[in-house]
């Protein structure tokens, strides 16, 4: 006679083993389920969805909280099973770096972490990008195949997760990169390609930008008459926003000097002007002088910049009558405008900060003082002349080291006066 009790424990045992297989084939369909979402470039949230619902159902996981990096570094909790909120909220950023490898978590205090038996941290190319803390297994639970399965499918949803965030990454530096290039192109047009050279003056510049887009500026205005009018800025901050609000200065200094409005109205209404593009996160430094070539007479402001120099019969002046810096107060009550008359021939020399920040190996700064004694050595050269020793000046006083900022010079040299009275334009 057959043993009964035999053919009983056989069904037991194939039914088992049915139910084991049928598990297995619903864990391989998801994960393929998952593949084909990843391939299909299923958004995160989705990816979390299917995630949860997996360890959820297939798995029979009844804690858990996945940790992904953030654009910023930090770490979040897309996706939790049995965690409240209030556990969930707590940072353990800090925690997490400690975790290299898949880490028995029974004997943890934390309120969060002592929730989970285990955590599993992915690792790609030695650095981590995400960890899943497991916990709540039941006493029959084959916790090594689940975990072992596991590990796997949060292998591939953190990879998954981790490619679009990187390809985010990519797509957001090719859009700054462009945006950049073309703020850099913008600034190159602001920036004056030819300079005049006649017999009564001429101007010549040096430019030098620190990156892809600086916060320098400089311009050069001809008038119908015989004066001219120069200038020289420095916006606070780089990149595209301080690119666009030099378009302003530029276009403001010269809708303003077509007003033939004189020089304290000018300087209001350019401070206002900045004010109103700026909203007051930006400030500039900013001469403008206008040289009459007739009388001899120039008339300047200096709003917080640079002291240009100016070298005259031999003498050294320091251009350095005016106001604060444009753009940081709502009014400017104290404007004070320089007047000089010059006689014969004369060099003025405008700068920005990054001509006297440059240093060399010993740390000593090509400072206001170096300058100047170098004024007065070269006043003799032409606009040309003088910047290209400059150059070479400060090229070989810096050595090896890179220029620290944007570096812009620009350089007026006057030949001669006369006796032609102009009252127009940025006369006091």
């Amino acid at each position: 006679m057959p043993d009964f009790s035999d053919i009983k424990k056989s069904l037991s045992n194939f039914e088992l083993l049915e139910r084991e297989l049928t598990l297995k084939q619903l864990q391989i369909n998801r994960l393929l389920n998952i593949t084909q979402a990843i391939n299909n470039n299923l958004p995160a949230a989705d990816l979390f969805n299917m995630y949860n619902s997996f360890l959820s159902w297939e798995m029979g996981i009844k804690k858990m909280a996945l940790y992904i990096r953030e654009e910023d570094g930090k770490w979040c909790c897309p996706s939790s099973i049995g965690i409240s909120d209030e556990l969930l909220n707590q940072d353990i950023g800090d925690r997490l770096k400690s975790y290299t490898r898949l880490h028995n978590l029974t004997e943890e205090e934390d309120p969060l972490i002592s929730q989970f038996d285990v955590v599993v941290p992915v690792r790609h190319k030695e650095v981590p990008i995400a960890y899943t803390f497991i916990g709540g297994f039941e006493d029959d639970d084959e916790v090594y195949d689940k975990v072992s399965f596991i590990t796997t499918i949060t292998n591939i949803i953190a990879v998954a997760i981790e490619n679009k965030r990187l390809f985010k990454q990519q797509i957001h530096q090719e859009k700054t990169k462009r945006e950049m290039e073309l703020a850099g192109e913008m600034q190159k047009m602001l920036i004056p390609s030819t300079l005049p050279k006649n017999e009564r003056y001429e101007l010549a510049s040096i430019y030098q930008p620190h990156s892809t887009i600086g916060g320098d500026y400089f311009d050069f205005i001809d008038y119908d008459d015989p004066r001219f009018a120069f200038c020289i800025a420095d916006v606070s901050g780089k990149g595209a926003a301080a690119a666009l609000l030099m378009a302003n200065i530029q276009a403001t200094v010269r809708s303003l000097i077509n007003k033939r409005i004189s020089a304290i109205p000018f300087i209001k209404e350019l401070n206002r002007s900045i004010l109103d593009a700026a909203k007051g996160e930006k400030f500039i430094t900013f001469f403008i002088g206008e040289y009459n070539t007739e009388t001899g007479d120039l008339i300047y402001v200096n709003a917080g910049h640079n002291i240009p120099v100016m070298v005259n019969g031999g003498e050294l002046f320091r251009l350095d009558k005016g106001c604060t810096i444009l753009g940081a107060f709502d009014d400017i009550t104290k404007i004070e405008v320089g007047e000089i008359n010059i006689k014969g021939d004369a060099t003025i020399i405008l700068y920005t900060d990054g001509l006297t920040d440059i240093r060399n190996e010993a740390g000593i700064f090509f400072d206001e003082e170096s300058l100047q004694k170098f004024a007065l050595k070269n006043a003799g050269l032409s606009a040309e002349e003088l910047n290209g020793k400059l150059t070479k000046e400060i090229t070989s006083f810096k050595g090896d080291l890179p220029y620290p900022d944007d570096v812009s010079v620009l350089t007026c040299r006057i030949y001669e006066g006369g006796a032609f009275v102009s009252k127009n334009g940025l006369s006091v």
